[in-house]
């Protein structure tokens, strides 16, 4: 049986120290020729794919260089290790970069993907009597602080009408919250796939919000901005690499769930599960995608979940000879 310790969120939240230690901080200037190319992921998407078929590894092939992968439970981590240069490029949801610019993390925002949509939600079990999200009022919600649930959950309150401190969220790690889930010491989770989809082949709970009812957002290909500066032919190459990665997934629907199960350990019917409603694509940032991410930063200042003020385009890195 998988399962996802504290330990291994642990590992998530070290990075900054821990992988910093083992690859090396990184300036513009000791990254002339780097002889490692390290990459974030999480437990399900398009990486994950990309790592599976090695789409990476051949397009930099020429170049000399170690493709090392790094994963984490949960975008936040991820955005701090690409912040202190223990990793190149990464992905994840739309808040993780938020909460990280307005903290003057070091990253830049190099491509869009598609949203979570139907593969992330609020849930409640099945036999719990809640049965909207207006009956969330005074109830314990567990959420990744700073993570693309924690915008749903604003979100979806919103929506509903429900006022954000009229709920207690609690914030946890998915593996923290998979546990206060099980023993019911939280009343709902709001979390993305492959930990909502495990929930699902755990529990059969009963949704009350998915991304995709609720918002229109991406979630994002990042770099740390010295080196998107240092080395924009390698991010350009990656992005590039990761487009023929989600045409690959596309065109063989059928064995991306093994591909995500190879990589990441997550049961097969779960990775099966996400792989089904999971949208792969990779697409340059749209003045468009750069308005609706900037009204969830607003957002999110306006409730004082982030420290001050951001301007999404400020945090958009544009190719050379773009």
């Amino acid at each position: 049986m998988f399962n996802l310790t504290r330990r291994a969120f642990g590992v998530g939240l070290l990075a900054a120290a821990g992988f910093a230690a083992s690859f090396g901080t990184k300036s513009p200037a000791a990254a002339q020729n780097p002889k490692a190319f390290n990459i974030g992921y999480q437990k399900t998407g398009l990486p994950v794919i990309a790592r599976q078929q090695q789409i990476i590894e051949k397009a930099l092939a020429d170049k000399g260089v170690t493709v090392k992968w790094v994963e984490f439970t949960a975008g936040p981590p991820l955005v701090e290790a690409l912040n202190v240069g223990a990793i190149d490029v990464g992905w994840t949801g739309d808040a993780p970069p938020i909460f990280g610019q307005s903290a003057g993390a070091n990253i830049v925002y190099a491509a869009a993907l598609p949203s979570n949509g139907e593969g992330e939600a609020i849930f409640v079990k099945p036999a719990s009597p809640i049965q909207s999200l207006a009956d969330l009022k005074g109830k314990r919600i567990g959420v990744g602080k700073g993570t693309s649930a924690h915008n749903l959950l604003v979100a979806a309150l919103e929506k509903a009408g429900v006022a954000f401190d009229q709920v207690t969220p609690v914030y946890l790690s998915p593996a923290d919250a998979a546990a206060a889930f099980a023993s019911d010491q939280i009343d709902a989770w709001a979390v993305w796939d492959p930990f909502f989809a495990i929930a699902e082949t755990r529990y059969q709970p009963r949704v009350l919000a998915r991304s995709s009812d609720v918002l229109k957002v991406n979630t994002y290909f990042l770099a740390n901005k010295d080196f998107a500066k240092a080395h924009p032919d390698f991010v350009s190459t990656t992005i590039a690499a990761l487009g023929d990665a989600a045409k690959w997934a596309d065109q063989n629907r059928d064995k991306v769930a093994e591909a995500l199960h190879e990589v990441t350990g997550v049961p097969l019917d779960a990775q099966t599960i996400a792989a089904n409603r999971t949208k792969f694509g990779i697409f340059p940032i749209t003045d468009e995608i750069v308005a609706g991410q900037q009204a969830t930063a607003d957002r999110f200042f306006k409730l004082g979940l982030i420290p001050k003020a951001v301007r999404i385009s400020d945090a958009v890195w544009t190719a050379p000879g773009n």
